[in-house]
């Protein structure tokens, strides 16, 4: 807890703000739509940062129909005396100024997730109009800007009650590709502070469609791995504790599944830390090693359990709080404070092992599931052995049926996977040699999700799929061995090809993740149609662009409706499907890994409850229903 004073004086500047508008991207990651959603972050995260100082407890987000949203916070409100240095007030200082802010004094804001300051100056600087409004000393204060610049002084408008800040603007339609903001992307990222910042009350509201949404966890992190595992088979009750130590505060939640797949997420002062750090590998170290010395006391293995045999099936959330967070890696969201890891590493270990000799029953069935993992491991050991002696893994040859490309820069290939032998053949006759690669794929692949990886090593079409591709699998994957840097799903467009493009992403989430993040898998989009008219010959991926195409050039035209890639000709693959300056593809993105765990669990797990409930709730939502 910090003192309560909160004046012009802790207002500190270290720059300007004129390259935002100039570079937005080098700021805010993007002018995409991972962008637009972001500057909605900067915002929450100022009243996010008022929560963590303690004097903050609800939050009220709204998108209107205009295209403005606004954040409201019932917080101290910005101060709006006069700044000692630049002789504005705080408040334009805090709007206009880059790396101004409360954050840098640790007198003010102990910790914050806005340590750099640029959050709101930021979402002013990237709005076509922002209008803040402060509650403070008992008056409502007001004033306007547009892209960065004040349009009004900061005017006195009214009585207030109570203290806060409301800042509602316009995203700048010449800056951002698109200014829609998603209700979805939105209400997940504030699930997740809610989470994380226990007590807080924060509400989304959507005047555009009257959706609503209140996030408020007593429980905190607690909730969050319940959430995480509520489709899911629990082992226990989730194990949780919070330490404070040499200014580190840190909070565990973790609770066990009968499944075989990781859900470990870590935090650092609310910030997704998706590269981890070394507050994961701290506790990721801890964890092996604590459960190693259990097991060797109780005398319940005698095998080495390894630091994936010990993550099968964990579900857990790891938030730290740290007054100096050192952010690195590609998207500045990996942890890099050297002191972290020896402090995580010795408050886990200690917690966890004080509390498996308190809960024996527990540690057991924790314990004998990183053995069933261990063993398993040996098995898939001996099945990829085995593999490799059937198939040409061990002489380093390709797949017989894989047709290469010639070019040899991963760059520059691509490799089409192909539902069925029929479709694979047009592919291979109609494709570019030089660069594109085709493998075909017969019949449905194995469910990962419901599978242990000496299963997935038994599956011939995976086992293809894994030396086509190049990097590996399990512990020996290595996605700098990728061969493609375009791995093209191409499935038909109908229930068993939607089906198979699914079982596909199951393996790639589950196993070949870092080729998603990475950005190389995509979906192909063959078309649904072909129209002729005469001399005229068009396609259309859609019912929607059939009709437009109807419309432009007449409805007396001869309609082709393709069931299968295996009816298109190899011309036709190429024109439509494979040639790079005309085809369609969808690149796969996890835009967040809470929701994406979420849905395969759901969709492609062993629970028929809830993939039966979400059956029923989206079922008017089908488009195309192939009966």
């Amino acid at each position: 807890m910090t003192d309560g004073s909160y004046d012009a004086k802790d207002i500190q500047v270290l720059g300007g703000l004129s390259a935002v508008r100039k570079r937005p991207a080098m700021y805010i990651g993007s002018t995409g739509l991972r962008g637009l959603h972001h500057i909605v972050e900067e915002a929450v995260d100022n009243s996010i940062d008022e929560a963590l100082a303690g004097f903050c407890t609800q939050i009220d987000i709204t998108i209107h129909k205009n295209g403005f949203i606004t954040v409201t916070d019932n917080g101290r409100g910005i101060p709006v005396d006069i700044h000692p240095k630049f002789n504005i007030t705080a408040l334009e200082v805090v709007m206009t100024k880059l790396h101004a802010g409360g954050k840098f004094d640790k007198k003010i804001y102990k910790v914050s997730g806005g340590l750099h300051g640029v959050g709101i100056s930021c979402t002013n600087a990237l709005s076509k109009s922002l209008i803040v409004e402060v509650k403070r000393n008992s008056t409502l204060y007001r004033q306007e800007y547009s892209q960065g610049q004040p349009v009004t002084g900061l005017q006195e408008v009214g009585q207030a009650t109570g203290t806060g800040t409301s800042i509602s603007f316009l995203p700048d339609n010449e800056i951002f590709q698109d200014t829609v903001f998603h209700y979805d992307t939105l209400s997940s990222r504030f699930r997740e502070l809610a989470f994380l910042n226990k007590g807080v009350k924060i509400t989304l509201k959507d005047e555009r469609t009257g959706n609503e949404d209140i996030f408020k966890y007593d429980g905190g992190i607690i909730e969050f791995v319940e959430y995480l595992n509520r489709n899911k088979t629990t082992l226990h009750k989730p194990i949780y504790f919070f330490k404070e130590k040499e200014g580190l505060s840190i909070e565990i939640a973790l609770q066990y599944n009968d499944g075989y797949q990781e859900n470990v997420f870590s935090f650092a002062n609310n910030i997704n830390t998706v590269e981890g750090g070394t507050h994961l590998s701290g506790f990721k170290t801890a964890l092996t090693r604590t459960l190693n010395s259990y097991a060797e006391r109780m005398k319940l293995k005698d095998v080495k359990l390894t630091s994936e045999d010990v993550r099968e099936g964990l579900t857990s959330v790891l938030s730290v709080k740290i007054a100096e967070p050192q952010f690195e890696g590609q998207t500045k969201t990996k942890l890099g404070n050297s002191d972290v890891k020896g402090i995580v590493d010795s408050i886990v270990s200690s917690t966890l092992s004080a509390f498996l000799e308190e809960n024996p029953s527990i540690a057991r069935v924790v314990v004998e599931k990183s053995i069933n993992a261990a063993n398993a491991r040996e098995a898939a050991r001996k099945a990829r052995e085995m593999t490799r002696r059937k198939t040409a893994l061990s002489t380093g040859l390709l797949p017989g049926k894989l047709a290469d490309c010639s070019v040899r820069d991963p760059a520059k290939a691509e490799i089409y996977l192909v539902e069925g032998d029929s479709a694979g053949g047009s592919c291979k006759m109609g494709r570019n040699k030089e660069f594109q690669a085709i493998l075909p794929l017969r019949g449905k692949i194995l469910n990962v999700e419901k599978a242990r990886l000496h299963k997935i090593f038994e599956n011939e079409e995976i086992s293809t799929l894994i030396t086509a591709i190049g990097c590996g699998i399990g512990d020996e994957f290595d996605v700098s061995r990728i061969r493609y840097h375009k791995v093209i799903l191409t499935c038909d467009a109908d229930t068993d090809g939607n089906h198979i493009t699914t079982l596909l992403l199951t393996l790639f989430y589950r196993f070949m993740n870092e080729v998603i993040k990475r950005g190389y898998l995509y979906i192909a989009m063959p078309p649904l149609y072909k129209i002729t008219k005469g001399k005229i010959l068009r396609y259309a991926q859609t019912d929607a662009e059939k009709e437009s195409i109807l419309k432009e050039i007449g409805s007396d035209v001869v309609i082709q409706r393709y069931k299968g890639l295996g009816e298109m000709n190899p011309e036709q693959l190429w024109q439509t499907t494979m040639d790079p300056a005309v085809r369609t593809l969808k690149q796969v993105t996890i835009e967040d890994a809470v929701k994406a765990d979420e849905i395969f669990t759901l969709l492609m797990g062993d629970q028929v409850e809830p993939r039966k409930k979400f059956i029923e709730e989206h079922a008017l939502e089908v488009t195309s229903l192939d009966i």
